[in-house]
């Protein structure tokens, strides 16, 4: 393994526009264009395309196309979680689901940052802080993740909302950038 790759899975700064990152980017674009024709392949198929694409996969997961991600192997998602249509996973660091998630349509969990020094940014330095997403969260449709964010078990992030802060468990949050406006206690409205 490259040192650069190195850098980048140690949560390091790295640059992006790498031969060996290369490859993992095209083998990850082969394999999403594969999922992404799911009206062509068989559910056992798709499934198997997954789990060749993804770190691990729950039992019952199911991630409507079109779907994209940095590299994949990155990705860990529970069993039962529920993806909706268009996600877009960044997973240059890991990125982890738990079970029973509930994911809205244009989803983004972005795990890469770049450099705030010009210089740097322009030559292309990154780094990447993993995502972790509880069991038995809901992100509405639209929902951003920023980098280094953790949503704890029971959380509701409504549509639209950009998470730049962990958020603790059981609560609704809403809003750009996202603030807590409720606990939720279990009990229906």
């Amino acid at each position: 393994m490259g040192e650069n790759k190195q850098r980048m899975l140690a949560g390091d700064w790295y640059l992006p526009d790498d031969p060996e990152l290369g490859a993992d980017s095209e083998r990850r674009a082969e394999l999403c264009a594969a999922y992404n024709a799911a009206g062509r392949l068989a559910a056992g198929e798709r499934r198997a395309v997954l789990e060749e694409l993804l770190g691990s996969v729950g039992d019952g997961v199911r991630i409507r196309p079109p779907f994209q991600c940095d590299f994949g192997y990155h990705i860990s998602i529970g069993a039962r979680t529920f993806v909706n249509f268009g996600a877009v996973f960044l997973d240059a660091a890991p990125v982890t689901i738990g079970a029973d998630v509930q994911i809205g349509p244009n989803v983004q969990l972005l795990t890469p940052t770049h450099e705030l020094d010009p210089d740097r940014r322009r030559v292309g330095w990154e780094r990447a802080i993993p995502v972790t997403i509880g069991d038995n969260v809901w992100l509405g449709g639209g929902v951003i993740v920023c980098p280094g964010v953790t949503i704890a078990e029971d959380t509701v992030v409504g549509a639209g909302a950009v998470v730049t802060k962990d958020l603790p468990a059981g609560v609704l949050a809403v809003g750009n950038p996202a603030r807590i406006v409720r606990a939720l206690d279990g009990r229906t409205s």
